[in-house]
């Protein structure tokens, strides 16, 4: 009789402990060991947090471990367990290291030693093993058709259609539903007071709502939304710096003259500080013609504006011309900083309730949250665990598709909360995201090329640009590292069948139907994988919290960005009045149900996991966990070149890509 020496892991969730029957069995090169309980209940096993030792016997020498074979029976209804890992040491004395990191139900797991596989590396046995898990992982994680041209997302209508293994273990379900409660309660008590007790005739009574706000950028923008600079700089460093463009040439259908811009330019002309390049612009072109929202009865309103930009000599970014329509005509004026102050303010606040809609709908919503999906499906569809790439991209594909799924039911679905506050119309699976979708491309997701293509690379003071090259560089380092690990050669990239099918399926099926995008359909070079990959990472961790964690700094004071106007924009200068101003911007309803909304976005996940924290030990070899080393040390080097060194003089701070703030994957 030999004996096994076998170390299990239980995870540290609330849940993740269990008392049903398990049973593990060792599958060696050469035979199998007896089946053994793992679950001995007068021990105490298999509890939350807990490392559980058992001796193991075989008839036979096993040879190397190719296998942990857990055999898991419900006790009761979902009493799943959470495994770890399981630890193998054999009578020579060699370790053997078994990640799983799954919730385990009634059903029989198998797993493979951790060591990172591409297809060529395994022989017959496990390259079957290998078509076994695939082909069962395809018909668990299945695409979903959709009605309208959109990323595709998971076949399922609600968070208890998905497998447990995609849901948000108990600590994280608890606080998001704890953040939700009380938020909606908040909403709830300021909506009946106010109702009661306040007037509604001024901006200024939008105070009635701000009580319990205490977020520093929050009040910062309460008292200085008004002011141009402040206006202008959301455009670099607010929750949608991601639009504005260097202008090259004034668009055909915004007439502005020098005429108009003389003071503010300072007696220069457009030709010139076009070719200084000191003129900006942030065009909402693809808002134009998306149909505007019924809320409760009331019509709400749509615009398109185009709004004109001065980098001034103090390098502040200031707003010098405005359009609020797309299409030229006596009753689409262009409002200048010298027209009447009420006229400025509600353009500007035109601007402000567009730039909403569009960062929530395209660069948060679209840009982050459903792409990313695409990205978890295909991983989990086309790589086997095994798989380096697997390892590599699991911790940023977590809980990805949970939080989509609940957000299609209460953000995005029918009757959801956007439908209840926002101006444009989202329904048949939403105009705007749609229309976005198909003008989507791969430079887009690129950091670099993306700042690149908008000729912003030059600015001063655009906090986004400058942190978020930083993090791209240290992915892009960190990718570079494993997949050069991986894969010596080119050929190697062209010849693994598992990746290349990897790619087809996210960018012919999971973005089918985008238009002249770029996405590849194939990967011939390490470097061309290299960038994807970097891509993926960036835009599930740094990109997402670049635009979901500025939200609430810059949204909760209302006036300054308005989920919807109520009143069509104006056609002509001069009448405005603060009544006017007040009914156009949101009730008190959806001013409440905006600051409920984004309290919830704002709030730091339970059960966080930083950027660069592997907790979960996919990789077991000495070399990638060195590579692994590396890169946490630059996002600490970084985290204290953006929090310690620069953001103590920055005002307002901007820390959203310090990555202390960034998730490993997108979970709110």
């Amino acid at each position: 009789m030999i004996t096994y020496k076998v170390m299990i892991e239980t995870g540290t969730d609330l849940c993740a402990g269990t008392k049903s029957y398990v049973f593990c069995t060792l599958i060696g090169e050469r035979e199998k060991s007896h089946k053994a309980s793992v679950n001995r209940w007068l021990h105490n096993d298999l509890k939350r947090g807990t490392v559980d030792h058992y001796e193991i016997a075989s008839d036979w020498n096993l040879g190397s471990i190719n296998f942990v074979e857990l055999e898991v029976t419900l006790f009761n209804f979902q009493d799943y367990w959470f495994c770890c890992c399981v630890t193998v040491e054999i009578p020579e004395g060699n370790t053997f290291h078994f990640p799983c990191y799954k919730w385990l139900a009634n059903h029989t797991v198998r797993l493979r030693e951790g060591t990172a596989k591409r297809i060529y590396d395994d022989g017959p046995l496990f390259q079957c093993y290998r078509k076994n898990e695939l082909w069962e992982k395809q018909q668990l994680y299945r695409w979903r058709e959709l009605p309208s041209k959109m990323p595709k997302c998971i076949d399922a209508l609600s968070v208890d259609d998905l497998p447990v293994d995609l849901r948000f273990g108990c600590e994280k379900e608890l606080g998001f539903e704890f953040s939700a409660i009380e938020s909606f309660s908040e909403l709830s008590l300021k909506e009946k007071v106010n109702k009661l007790e306040c007037s509604w005739t001024t901006v200024e009574d939008f105070n009635h709502i701000f009580w319990e706000v205490e977020l520093v950028i929050a009040v910062f923008a309460k008292h200085h939304w008004k002011e141009d600079w402040f206006f202008g700089n959301q455009f670099l460093n607010g929750f949608n710096p991601v639009l504005i463009e260097k202008c090259n040439k004034i668009p055909p259908n915004f007439p502005v003259t020098d005429d108009m811009v003389r003071t503010s330019l300072r007696n220069s002309t457009l030709k010139q500080e076009i070719e200084n390049e000191n003129i900006y612009i942030a065009n909402y072109e693809i808002l134009d013609g998306i149909p505007a929202n019924v809320i409760e009865g009331v019509q709400q309103y749509t615009a398109a504006p185009i709004c004109l930009l001065y980098r001034n000599e103090q390098n502040y970014m200031i707003p010098i011309a405005i359009q609020l329509k797309q299409t030229l005509g006596e009753d689409n004026p262009i409002f200048l900083p010298s027209d009447a102050e009420l006229d400025w303010m509600l353009a500007k606040m035109w601007v402000r309730s567009c730039d909403f809609q569009h960062f929530e709908l395209v660069s948060h919503l679209l840009k982050t949250h459903l792409i990313a999906e695409t990205f978890s499906m295909a991983t989990l569809r086309q790589l086997p665990s095994v798989h380096p790439i697997y390892k590599l991209l699991t911790p940023h594909v977590k809980y990805t598709i949970h939080i989509n799924t609940v957000a299609r039911i209460k953000l995005i679905g029918n009757n959801g909360y956007i439908s209840q506050m926002f101006g444009v119309k989202e329904d048949d699976f939403h105009f705007l995201c749609s229309k976005a979708f198909q003008r989507l491309t791969y430079r887009s997701l690129c950091l670099p090329d993306n700042l690149k293509d908008r000729g912003v690379t030059e600015l001063k003071g655009y906090c986004y640009m400058d942190d978020g090259l930083l993090l791209w560089r240290a992915i892009h380092e960190f990718v570079t590292g494993i997949v050069m690990y991986y894969y010596k050669e080119d050929s190697e990239i062209q010849d693994d069948s598992e990746l290349q099918a990897w790619i087809k399926d996210l960018t012919e099926v999971g973005l089918e139907g985008i238009g002249d995008s770029e996405f590849p359909v194939a990967f011939h070079t390490r470097e061309d994988l290299c960038k994807f990959l970097t891509m993926i990472i960036f835009t599930c961790s740094a990109q997402h919290a670049a635009l979901n964690n500025a939200q609430y700094d810059w949204g909760a004071w209302v006036p300054n960005s308005p989920c919807s106007m109520r009143k069509p924009p104006p056609t002509t200068k001069g009448i405005v009045t603060m009544e006017h101003i007040m009914e156009s911007l949101p009730s008190l309803h959806q001013s409440c149900l905006q600051m409920a909304i984004l309290c919830i976005l704002n709030q730091k996940p339970w059960e966080m996991r930083k950027l660069g924290d592997y907790n979960e030990k996919y990789f077991t070899e000495e070399k990638v966990k060195t590579i692994i080393g590396r890169f946490q040390d630059k996002l600490k080097e970084i985290a204290y070149l953006i929090c310690d060194e620069r953001d103590e003089k920055l005002l307002p701070r901007y820390d959203y890509l310090c990555p202390k703030n960034i998730e490993n994957s997108i979970t709110i």
